[in-house]
């Protein structure tokens, strides 16, 4: 999983948690504790998908599209990380006279395909809605 994933559903559910659900990248960089330049990418990127816009200007920054509430982390994990849970190295190769070197790169395909199709259809069931829950029903400190 790459962490562009949770950095978009944390700067989502703080948006949402915010009064006017608008902030800074200043202000969400302290939440999630990493660079704001990060944060603009993470944002540029979801802003480019409808789930945010920005609004120029003194006091401005990223605003919450209200429908992204019903967004679902499956959508996310597809926009952001789909394809993250295989490594980007894998043993053997299919030119290989051993038996297990020949075949193990297509058979570990297989079950990292298996193991993405089941994140994403578990990811499916959870809404940025349910996550907003999840923190409220914490009750600990206010968004930043």
């Amino acid at each position: 999983m790459n962490s562009e994933f949770n950095i978009a559903v944390h700067c989502l559910t703080l948006l949402s948690l915010k009064e006017d659900h608008m902030a800074n990248s200043e202000e969400i960089s302290k939440s999630v504790c990493t660079h704001p330049a990060r944060i603009r990418k993470v944002l540029g990127l979801l802003r480019k998908h409808g789930y945010v816009a920005t609004k120029e200007g003194v006091g401005g920054g990223y605003l919450l599209n209200p429908s992204t509430e019903n967004a679902t982390l499956g959508d996310l994990y597809r926009l952001l990380a789909q394809g993250s849970l295989k490594p980007s190295w894998c043993s053997g190769g299919e030119e290989l006279p051993c038996e297990v070197a020949a075949n193990i790169q297509g058979i570990m395909d297989q079950i990292y395909g298996g193991g993405e199709t089941a994140l994403e259809r578990y990811l499916d069931g959870i809404t940025m809605k349910d996550v907003k829950r999840q923190i409220e029903a914490s009750g600990t400190a206010d968004p930043v």
